[in-house]
């Protein structure tokens, strides 16, 4: 691992996007490039999930507590920690109001802000070796309880809400319009990173 490098005026990245946005690959591009420590919101969650015996698409049978006193924990390391990059659904929504946190949102959107779900589809079909009917229900069935369960826990069961809000953000990068290379290296390039 890398010397960790100093940020001016950052202490903690989080990565936030829809399922097979490309956001861990960007997290962990970033967290090598910059010898910060990687927390994997989406492996720690399947751990869990194996733990209690359910899929990672059954996120509604998961106690809420569970994922309570994850996204307060992420709190916590936002607020006393330093030099982390955070890849979880809702770290950028964790981090409103905590200073010297930089929260990225990785969306992969057509020029109209489409969202392109047969790519995040065909994204975990090729990262996780599924078929295209299991990718197809992992990425709909699972957003959908994700939403419903954090609708419920975190936005007082606002419709509307949705985690992927730009407002919550300081960044925004495209992986349909930009390859894993190209979005490390405008995510460096927000960040202050000098090669």
């Amino acid at each position: 691992m890398n010397t960790p490098i100093d940020l001016p005026n950052i202490r903690n990245i989080t990565v936030s996007g829809r399922i097979g946005s490309g956001s861990t690959t960007l997290a962990s591009h970033v967290a090598d490039t910059l010898g910060w420590k990687m927390l994997d919101g989406g492996k720690l969650f399947r751990k869990i999930n194996d733990e209690l015996g359910m899929s990672i698409t059954q996120s509604n049978n998961r106690p809420d507590h569970f994922d309570i006193s994850y996204e307060e924990r992420i709190k916590k390391m936002l607020r006393e920690e330093a030099k982390h990059v955070i890849q979880s659904h809702l770290a950028g929504f964790d981090a409103q109001g905590i200073e010297g946190v930089f929260k990225i949102l990785v969306v992969c959107e057509d020029e109209e802000g489409n969202d392109k779900t047969d790519i995040r589809i065909d994204r975990l079909v090729n990262r996780d070796s599924v078929s295209i009917e299991e990718a197809k229900h992992e990425v709909k069935e699972r957003e959908k309880q994700h939403l419903e369960k954090f609708r419920r826990l975190y936005a007082e069961n606002d419709q509307n809400w949705i985690y992927w809000d730009r407002k919550y953000y300081d960044f925004v990068v495209n992986t349909y319009s930009h390859n894993a290379t190209e979005s490390v290296r405008l995510v460096l390039e927000a960040v202050g990173y000098k090669a």
